[in-house]
């Protein structure tokens, strides 16, 4: 049996922290993006009023999402004007969106219902691996040939 090197422990340990962080950082800006998109589709504009009201959060949390995704890329937006998707944040958007419509398909196929399967599948479309999300798209392609 060998020793656990607790430097080594603590490593590993710090790196999946980070992991989680990363992961989380990434998963509110899919959220954001998705949302600003739905909200363009839905009204012609997405505005920090708006996403705060469907999010649930303050505006000043919306607020400084928003300068972070600036920042990364994802959207443009002045003080007091709606908020615009760059091609970067209409890619992620489009990602996002389909991820989610694969999760809540498969939920569905297995028998969950629509209501409990979309909103199940607003946190897992997030931490599913591309080899997972892959095994459910030929998953729902054979149950859909058969029937």
């Amino acid at each position: 049996m060998s020793a656990i090197d607790p430097e080594r422990d603590a490593a590993r340990r710090a790196e999946r922290f980070r992991r989680v962080r990363d992961a989380h950082q990434i998963e509110m800006a899919e959220d954001y993006v998705e949302l600003i998109a739905d909200l363009i589709e839905e009204k012609g504009e997405a505005r920090v009023v708006d996403l705060s009201g469907r999010l649930g959060v303050t505006k000043a949390t919306v607020n400084n999402t928003i300068q972070r995704l600036q920042r990364d890329g994802f959207v443009t937006s002045q003080p007091y004007r709606a908020i615009f998707l760059t091609d970067k944040g209409r890619k992620l958007a489009t990602a996002s969106r389909e991820r989610h419509h694969v999760v809540r398909d498969l939920l569905i196929a297995l028998g969950v219902d629509a209501e409990t399967a979309d909103a199940d599948a607003e946190g897992l479309e997030h931490h599913v691996s591309k080899t997972t999300l892959e095994a459910f798209r030929r998953f729902l392609s054979k149950s859909r040939r058969l029937r």
